[in-house]
């Protein structure tokens, strides 16, 4: 099977999807796959990396590479597939199968998967409503809201207003959550990227001031002050949720270096919160699942409250870490699925979804 995997990319991601690609490439079965690695570089630039490996990959070594090919993705479904353009030569690699390792925006945001949908190639992970409606947070919520599940409360501060009158959006936002603190989250750029815990309102105001620079959308929600879970869910119509995992950032909240390059953040697997708990955020990661149309996988993040034990949705990321330290192969490793048939279970579910 002709599998090429995609990484890097333009978003401020870029670093941490090499990370999670480098993972990916030492663990598929090579028995199984002939590997594409795609580099996509931070201005969008494409390239086929031959003979690179994970080690390049993961030190961003692979941009420096010689033997590294220009390569575009092919939206004519009669190629399906790539062409490569080596000087005064041109080459078209049908593919079988693409694993967008891809985080954040030019990736995780629906366009990508559009691409791909117009070739006509399978392509591991959600598809093109999922993943805008799951990239951008605002989309979430208001789905997430028609499905009973319980989640924080929030305002949607859009740039335009706040350009033209500052202390109306922040007193609004004050007024309608009531209480500090409470955080502030750019809507479409993913792992925490920009967020801030405001303590007052002068907080809030630095706090939507930083993230209107990265979006024109920003949420501002209720402080939920409980464990932080995660549930890894894997499949297309029948999806299944794995345990729970609970984060222990030794930072203030679960930023993005907590996220990615923090390990001495701990990990529980499984969570520590009780089995009735577990339970519910087992059952509503599916239900949050399902309402968006996610396929393939996703993690789907949780607080458990320390007061009353309740389950609050997070957020949910269709592409999810899948570096050394990452929780969501970690849960299912857990479950008995090891990274290397997780990876083959992925690729397959791309195929079914594809062929219908």
């Amino acid at each position: 099977m002709k599998l090429a995997v995609l990484f890097g990319g333009i978003s401020s991601e870029h670093d941490i999807s090499c990370l999670s690609a480098a993972s990916i490439l030492r663990n598929l079965n090579k028995d199984k796959y002939e590997i594409y690695p795609v580099g996509i570089t931070r201005s969008g630039e494409w390239f086929y990396c031959p003979d690179c490996d994970p080690d390049r990959v993961e030190s961003g070594a692979w941009e420096r590479m010689t033997g590294k090919v220009k390569v575009v993705l092919a939206p004519d479904r009669g190629m399906h597939g790539m062409v490569l353009l080596r000087e005064g030569e041109i080459e078209v690699v049908r593919l079988d199968c693409v694993f967008p390792v891809l985080h954040g925006v030019g990736g995780e945001d629906g366009t990508m998967q559009g691409l791909l949908e117009l070739a006509g190639i399978p392509y591991v992970g959600c598809g093109v409503a999922a993943s805008a409606n799951t990239m951008d947070k605002a989309l979430t919520k208001k789905v997430v809201e028609g499905t009973g599940v319980r989640q924080a409360r929030y305002y949607l501060a859009l740039r335009y207003d706040f350009e033209r009158n500052a202390e109306a959006v922040v007193a609004a936002a004050a007024e309608t959550l009531g209480a500090f603190p409470v955080f502030v989250k750019p809507c479409s750029q993913g792992s925490s990227v920009g967020v801030a815990k405001a303590n007052n309102l002068l907080e809030l105001a630095e706090g939507l001031t930083e993230a209107f620079k990265l979006d024109t959308k920003v949420l501002v929600e209720e402080f939920i002050d409980g464990h932080e879970v995660e549930c890894a869910v894997l499949g297309n119509l029948e999806p299944q949720a794995s345990t729970v995992g609970e984060i222990a950032p030794t930072q203030e909240f679960y930023t993005f270096d907590a996220k990615y390059k923090d390990e001495s953040s701990r990990l529980y697997i499984p969570a520590h919160i009780t089995e009735k708990q577990l339970a519910t955020v087992r059952q509503d990661a599916v239900r949050v699942y399902t309402a968006l149309g996610c396929r393939g996988l996703s993690r789907v993040d949780f607080f458990v409250t320390h007061d009353s034990g309740e389950v609050v949705f997070n957020e949910l990321n269709a592409i999810p870490g899948f570096t050394s330290i990452s929780m969501y192969p970690k849960l299912f490793d857990y479950e008995g699925i090891g990274y290397a048939e997780l990876l083959d279970r992925l690729i397959s579910l791309a195929l079914e979804e594809h062929n219908g």
